[in-house]
């Protein structure tokens, strides 16, 4: 009966009537596949932190998490206690990753993040092999203010000093990107939106920027690929929130 009908219509008509389904077939097929990307990129971040458990972390060392960090209005806060020590790593181990979180220091405060974290006794400190991205009051704290700038708010520490210096002041939210690609052998720092590190995460050229930094003769430090993240007790407050990793 259809097909009787498409016989009889003018060849304008049924012009344009396949015209107008094609088009709306195509922008189906189009809200679909959006659709089903949208829902891929979701599924790949894996959150870390989501502002209701501590679940994906513990203590270095430690099978428990630290009474020094906890979650205050949806943030994960550490408060520094009489004694130090109480760095925290995720559970899992990563390799090749981005790692997106927000972050804001105390006054005059100091902390980091690490990866490539081995977890063994002969390692009191995740820094004694997890390479960190500093973070800092870069205003008031003294450690931003030294030439070369290997110590400011998202440099590798001691050994990449940012472009430029787009930290927010102490107490305001800091957006950070981390990319750690040993495929490509490419890591990079994004903060507040703009790239302010690039580096080599192994070989000659990594060799060559530990040898020119404090960690020279340090055993185990940035030798491990696969290893944890890592979030640092320097004695000061710290608050995070939206913790999230992507394996590449």
């Amino acid at each position: 009966m259809i097909l009787k009908r498409l016989k009889l219509m003018p060849a304008k008509s049924l012009t344009y009537l396949l015209i107008t389904l094609l088009i709306t077939v195509s922008c189906k097929l189009q809200k679909e596949t959006a659709q089903v990307v949208e829902k891929k990129m979701t599924e790949e971040w894996i959150p870390l932190f989501d502002g209701t458990s501590l679940d994906h972390w513990r203590g270095y060392l430690s099978d428990s998490m630290p009474s020094e960090w906890s979650i205050k209005d949806n943030v994960m806060v550490f408060t520094p206690g009489g004694h130090g020590g109480k760095d925290i790593i995720t559970k899992e181990k990563y390799t090749n990753f981005v790692l997106s979180l927000e972050w804001k220091i105390s006054e005059r405060g100091n902390g980091g993040v690490f990866w490539g974290v081995f977890e063994d006794k002969t390692f009191s400190k995740p820094y004694h092999t997890g390479p960190e991205i500093q973070i800092i009051d870069n205003e008031k704290h003294p450690d931003a203010k030294a030439n070369p700038n290997y110590h400011q708010a998202g440099a590798l520490y001691d050994m990449v000093q940012p472009t430029s210096d787009v930290c927010k002041p102490a107490g305001t939210w800091n957006a950070c990107l981390i990319k750690v690609d040993h495929k490509l052998n490419f890591g990079s720092v994004t903060l507040n939106g703009t790239v302010i590190a690039e580096f080599a995460v192994h070989g000659e050229a990594w060799d060559a920027m530990v040898a020119r930094s404090k960690f020279k003769n340090w055993k185990g430090f940035g030798k491990y690929r696969t290893g944890h993240i890592g979030l640092q007790d320097h004695g000061d407050k710290v608050w995070y929130r939206n913790i999230k990793i992507k394996e590449l």
